[in-house]
């Protein structure tokens, strides 16, 4: 029976790197490069700081639809994206407009997708799995279906809910000490370090996911190797 379960693991399909390197490529460029470029260049134009910091907001949106578009699918993620930006629109034109309410209503929004991660534990998947989904696939059905087919697995189900917990309590932290910042600097350096901030804090993650992501899978395959020795003597 043991050995069944092992060899009913699902085998990664063979996957397009071109495709994810592209991805992570247009990610960074729309969110930090491009919204930094256009709010510099509005300044010098005249435009005030609010106005400015609010038109470089658009290129984020731009993102989640090329994404969309890409995949030509909207899924889960996607879902959770396109909410956040508009709740990030909605929340960016009620109350003080102002840059400074601005960059504190987006560290808000931040603060916000880390208790979603924190709330999603108590789901039948959380966030991250389908976080874990869209980069660690290429979107093709084939990669999709190994994916959710490692659902079943105890010790997928365990490193991915640990995922989650640390993405939501490091957001959550992140958002407060930019909530701090953004009173404490002036606005232009905030629209520079925001971005680094948000996007330093995610890299920081991505490499402790992939370090504890691999050290979580050699740990299943040793199991999954000692059963099966198990089994065979």
């Amino acid at each position: 029976m043991r050995t069944a379960l092992v060899d009913e693991r699902p085998r990664r399909p063979a996957r397009s790197r071109g495709n994810a390197i592209g991805g992570w490529v247009l990610t960074i460029v729309l969110n930090v490069v491009a919204p930094i470029l256009t709010y510099k260049a509005l300044r010098d134009q005249g435009w005030s700081e609010f106005t400015a910091l609010l038109a470089s907001g658009a290129w984020p949106m731009l993102d989640s639809v090329v994404h969309v578009a890409w995949r030509r699918r909207l899924d889960e993620f996607a879902v959770v994206t396109l909410v956040f930006l508009v709740i990030t629109a909605v929340v960016s034109l009620v109350g003080p407009h102002s840059a400074r309410a601005l960059l504190f209503k987006d560290s808000a929004v931040t603060g916000l997708f880390g208790l979603l991660c924190l709330a999603t534990l108590q789901a039948r998947r959380p966030l991250m799995f389908y976080f874990g989904r869209k980069f660690t696939t290429d979107g093709t059905a084939a990669s999709t279906a190994w994916w959710n087919g490692l659902w079943r697995l105890a010790g997928f189900r365990t490193t991915i809910r640990t995922m989650t917990a640390v993405w939501g309590v490091a957001y959550c932290v992140e958002a407060v000490v930019r909530i701090a910042l953004t009173y404490a600097l002036s606005t232009d350096t905030m629209v520079v370090l925001s971005p680094v901030l948000i996007y330093g804090t995610l890299g920081a993650l991505a490499v402790w996911t992939a370090v504890y992501g691999k050290r979580a899978r050699r740990k299943g395959e040793a199991r999954a190797a000692a059963a099966a020795a198990a089994d065979r003597s």
